[in-house]
């Protein structure tokens, strides 16, 4: 063989090595990698499971199966911040820089959100809350790379105050004293017009002894005229509902609350009558996608779908609407310019992206619950739907 023959033929493998390296980065560019960052352990491990599910499953229904948009993979990441601000900070942070994720999903607690939001406006890549609520995440500590699919406070607020807002109610309010908790009594007060606050307390988020904080609700209220309620805002481990175990009745105090997990509503069927607000409960939606959701998560896990899932599922939905209004483009301005203002299909029907804040707006549940003997927990029954056009939800952010 002649040197220039040699010389060709090394050329050409190299040609077609180079060829071969570029396929194979053009291919590993055909993925679209999510990031989920939640409590796959912690104080909240099992509203992270269930999103995780949700999450999973709204991603299917979305691509018809295929989790693929525009012709690229999709690739969910999932990472434990175990409820923990400072883990959750520097696993989005190893999401977005070491596994090129080109959006983010989660938490699922407010003080771990708060943590996380000014990672995503460093990495200029898109962080789409789901579930936690505190209105600050939208509010003051927002910054344009973040979305929230689920609830705010003031959403939670504003429809409980349809249930409890009457001339002559005075109210004390107990929550847990981190973001979520404050966050949302503010959220409450402010969305009340003729009720009355008259206590607010605060107890640990892993209170298990809740007599002296009761006590304290009791002694702010018994000698009140009117309606008394104590309003109880909480999240996670321990059980605030032990405070009818010391009998508010004998005070005319009745106990409200919004919706939460059916292993927390279990606690519900102690009050039957009760009148609160609920984000979302299997049986209260009517339409296809609601009705997916709870056929197919009936045969997979024997169980309903709960709160968090259909949380879950709207992310997974509102994530693959995004990527098809961009054909699969996941430049973090293409993707904002496509989700400001955009509207999606959830378990709880249409939701729509608020481009002053990027918050969802959605319709919220008020309920009265009632005792079945076929259901572990107190069922909420829908006394009717609260729209986002009837909900004032105030814009916090100051964009």
């Amino acid at each position: 063989m002649t040197l220039i023959a040699r010389r060709t033929l090394i050329g050409l493998a190299a040609t077609a090595l180079a060829a071969a390296s570029g396929l194979a980065t053009a291919q590993g560019s055909k993925e679209i990698r999510i990031a989920h960052v939640y409590s796959k352990t912690g104080p909240l491990e099992a509203y992270g499971k269930q999103t995780q599910i949700g999450l999973m499953m709204g991603l299917e229904y979305a691509t018809g199966g295929t989790m693929t948009v525009a012709g690229r993979k999709l690739v969910v990441i999932e990472k434990d911040d175990q409820g923990k601000p400072d883990v959750g900070k520097s696993l989005l942070a190893a999401a977005y820089g070491d596994d090129k994720a080109d959006i983010a999903v989660g938490p699922s607690s407010s003080g771990v959100a708060l943590a996380m939001l000014p990672v995503a406006e460093e990495y200029k890549k898109i962080l789409l809350v789901e579930p936690a609520v505190a209105d600050s995440i939208t509010g003051e500590k927002w910054n344009k790379y973040i979305f929230r699919t689920g609830r705010n406070s003031s959403q939670d607020a504003i429809s409980n105050a349809v249930a409890l807002d009457q001339e002559g109610t005075v109210i004390a309010t107990l929550a847990q004293d981190y973001a979520f908790g404050r966050d949302g009594v503010a959220a409450f007060k402010s969305a009340l017009k003729k009720a009355k606050v008259v206590h607010e307390e605060y107890l640990p988020t892993n209170t298990t002894d809740f007599t002296a904080g009761a006590q304290r609700l009791f002694d702010a209220l018994k000698d009140k005229p009117g309606r008394k309620v104590i309003f109880i805002i909480w999240a996670g481990a321990g059980n605030p509902f032990k405070i009818a175990d010391l009998d508010p009745k004998r005070y005319g105090i009745e106990i409200a609350t919004g919706g939460n997990i059916l292993p927390a509503m279990v606690s519900y069927k102690q009050f039957p009558g009760m009148e609160g607000a609920t984000y979302y409960y299997f049986g209260i939606p009517k339409n296809p996608v609601n009705e997916w959701l709870v056929a197919n998560h009936y045969s997979r896990y024997k169980s309903p779908p709960d709160f968090f899932t259909a949380g879950g599922m709207a992310a997974g939905m509102a994530i693959v609407e995004a990527l098809k209004k961009t054909n699969g483009d996941t430049n973090t301005n293409k993707l904002i310019k496509a989700m400001e203002g955009m509207r999606f299909q959830t378990p709880k029907g249409e939701m729509y992206f608020r481009p002053e804040d990027h918050q969802a707006m959605q319709s919220m549940y008020h309920f009265r619950i009632k005792v079945d003997p076929a259901f572990e927990w107190g069922v909420p029954e829908l006394v009717r739907e609260i729209r986002p056009e009837e909900m004032d939800v105030p814009i916090r952010n100051k964009r």
